[in-house]
């Protein structure tokens, strides 16, 4: 069952319980922070961008996670050239506590100015609604002081969007949205080099995400951006992120069209009864739509446990080979587009 969500109006009624669930193609419901029956400690709300070209991508994360704040980059390395091959990643996080939604980030990804900053690093998201301009520094990334400024643009008129209940938990929801195959021009500077991201062959995507989470869970998340035959192409899929059974968030676009897709399953390998991340990974669906291999190159791992609260991240990328069919039949063969596929456990 896939139920589209049609009709606009409130996420909640006024007794903080969703009004309906299903997905959409754009941000079709409101959310409203003062009608969510849950304790502000428990709301959640973040803006992530990933920006990739064919040889590094650049990854900025602004969290309001009630409790606490989290504000993150990324920058990623992934060059191949014959024999020669260098992969490398670099994560610098800085955590707050109690934020509780004063950080104020926007109750729409439609526009709007999501900003943080602390000692020795700032970031800014400004959306006018015609444009994205993300930008902003870091001091101490990686022993030197690290600086971006990209812009987005050519905002596809088909985006994923999911509402998506928790079950047994009527305060627990999930309001997301991933906007793919946003073109990127910009830069990053960072130790005497710079990365510069050129419309042509870079591309970034948002995930949009509010909601109230329950205590513990495991979700699996993958998306790519890119170019078939010079045709804007990509994919959200993913699962774990609530109760799905009114709609999947699994959805190709092409041409700035979403084509919807049922059921995708992600085949992790397995060593010595434990994920081997690092090995080449699968993807299956149900109604044969979407049949992926995955050769990984790097693993974005972090863990953090402090026993109560923990979080253990694995975001690989790599690149994705196989078919994926749209709404009309056509098969498209992919070869070697570069994306991500993600294992995640929370106890948050």
């Amino acid at each position: 069952m896939q139920k589209r969500i049609t009709t606009p109006g409130p996420l909640h009624d006024e007794k903080g319980r969703l009004i309906e669930t299903g997905y959409a193609t754009e941000l079709i419901k409101i959310y409203d922070r003062k009608r969510i029956a849950a304790s502000k400690l428990r709301i959640k709300e973040w803006d992530y961008y990933l920006i990739t070209s064919d040889c590094y991508a650049l990854a900025l994360t602004i969290a309001d996670n009630g409790y606490m704040g989290l504000d993150s980059i990324s920058l990623l390395e992934f060059e191949e050239n014959g024999e020669h091959r260098h992969y490398a990643q670099h994560t610098y996080s800085q955590m707050s506590f109690f934020t509780l939604g004063k950080r104020h980030l926007p109750a729409t990804s439609k526009e709007g100015i999501s900003h943080t900053k602390g000692k020795g690093y700032e970031m800014t998201f400004e959306n006018d609604g015609k444009r994205r301009r993300l930008y902003g520094y870091m001091d101490g990334f990686g022993g030197d002081t690290l600086l971006f400024d990209v812009t987005l643009r050519d905002e596809p008129k088909d985006s994923m969007v999911i509402v998506t209940p928790f079950q047994g938990k009527e305060k627990a929801f999930y309001y997301n949205q991933k906007i793919n195959c946003m073109r990127a021009e910009g830069k990053v500077q960072w130790k005497g080099r710079e990365y510069l991201f050129a419309p042509a062959h870079s591309f970034a995507v948002l995930d949009w995400g509010r909601g109230v989470w329950t205590y513990k869970n495991t979700w699996y998340w993958g998306s790519a951006s890119g170019l078939y035959e010079g045709v804007p192409f990509g994919f959200n899929i993913g699962y774990g992120f609530g109760d799905t059974s009114a709609a999947s968030e699994n959805m190709l676009f092409y041409d700035g069209k979403a084509h919807k897709l049922s059921q995708v399953k992600f085949k992790i390998p397995q060593k010595d009864g434990k994920d081997d991340f690092m090995s080449p990974w699968r993807f299956t669906s149900d109604d044969g739509r979407f049949e992926m291999d995955f050769r990984p190159i790097i693993d974005r791992a972090a863990l953090t446990d402090f026993k109560v609260l923990c979080s253990d991240q694995h975001q690989v990328f790599g690149y994705f080979t196989g078919t994926a069919v749209l709404d009309d039949g056509r098969k498209l063969e992919i070869r070697n587009l570069l994306g991500f596929a993600e294992k995640v456990f929370n106890k948050w």
